[in-house]
């Protein structure tokens, strides 16, 4: 029998979660693009808050409101291709920690229904 299960679940919860976001940072944070946007940034609490929402993409019980999202962006100057770089990072580190394909396209097209929010 098939029981619902979200991606959060399948992929271990929070502690696996967190591992693909400090993976996820060590790449970004070589970025010469997006990695000036965490210079002066507790990356502690970036990879706590980060971790969440990935979780809420995945289904899990973490979420952010889009007014939360908007707000939380809206004093950087984040443009379409930081958005996408971030979008290719995401890819690679979640197929690096064994995501199936679909799985991987399902958080990506979760995280792209969000770029209005994030993108300045």
């Amino acid at each position: 029998m098939m029981t619902d299960q979200t991606l959060f679940e399948k992929y271990g919860g929070f502690s696996k979660i967190s591992r693909v976001v400090l993976a996820f940072y060590d790449t970004l944070l070589d970025s010469d693009e997006v990695g000036p946007f965490f210079d002066d940034i507790d990356m502690s609490r970036m990879v706590d808050h980060q971790t969440k929402f990935i979780a809420s993409l995945l289904g899990g019980p973490a979420s952010y409101t889009d007014s939360q999202l908007k707000q939380l962006h809206s004093h950087l100057d984040i443009q379409h291709a930081h958005f996408d770089e971030l979008k290719v990072v995401l890819s690679g580190t979640l197929e690096k920690h064994g995501f199936d394909a679909n799985d991987v396209d399902i958080v990506l097209q979760e995280f792209e229904n969000r770029r209005s929010l994030i993108v300045g």
